[in-house]
């Protein structure tokens, strides 16, 4: 279990499918995480998705914990061999990050939780994971996440098509560096 400092005590632990597979499908089934494409999976479904994902030798998925309480997913991967061979030319330390944030109930809305989670992720990636860039694709039409991932350094570097299930989407292939989220509005996050 990796502790990461904000004024969020904020946490990843590595995903227990059969445990965390409940939890990340009322995730993923609540309409704020559409395109993530799988609202429709039954829960031994994202079971199955995530056993596939933890036992890939190139990506893995964290249960991220915010004050002790499952509050988001992220998953790593290896660009040069999940979803993004002959789209993006991956470097040594390239990593490849989604993070699905779990939906606010109104008692639980904490302002600033979703900046603070996002900076702990990316913190993540290149202080634990040893990441020299993360890559993202995030669908084009999701602008929540385009103006997260704005506010966290990245930078678009075009448009590509990205197999998805049993389909292409459209993403913004986008690229941030150690020094992109240093110089970041959400790198300064503690």
């Amino acid at each position: 279990m990796t502790t990461l400092a904000t004024e969020f005590d904020i946490s990843l632990v590595g995903v227990d499918p059969r445990r965390d597979a409940a939890t990340v499908r009322a995730w993923l089934a609540n309409p704020h995480a559409s395109f993530w494409g799988m609202g429709h999976l039954t829960e031994d479904e994202v079971a199955g998705y995530l056993a596939e994902v933890v036992t890939d030798p190139h990506q893995d998925s964290w249960l991220g914990l915010v004050d002790g309480r499952p509050t988001f997913l992220a998953e790593t991967y290896d660009p040069a061999h999940v979803l993004l061979p002959g789209i993006h030319d991956a470097l040594e330390g390239d990593l490849g990050m989604h993070v699905l944030i779990a939906a606010p109930q109104q008692q639980h809305v904490r302002h600033g939780l979703t900046d603070a989670v996002f900076a702990a992720v990316m913190r993540w990636c290149f202080s634990t994971l040893g990441a020299q860039r993360v890559v993202v694709e995030p669908d084009v039409r999701n602008e929540l996440i385009a103006r997260k991932n704005a506010r966290a350094g990245f930078r678009i570097l075009r448009e590509v098509d990205v197999p998805e299930g049993d389909g292409v989407k459209r993403a913004a292939l986008s690229l941030c560096t150690r020094a992109d989220f240093a110089a970041s509005a959400l790198g300064g996050l503690a």
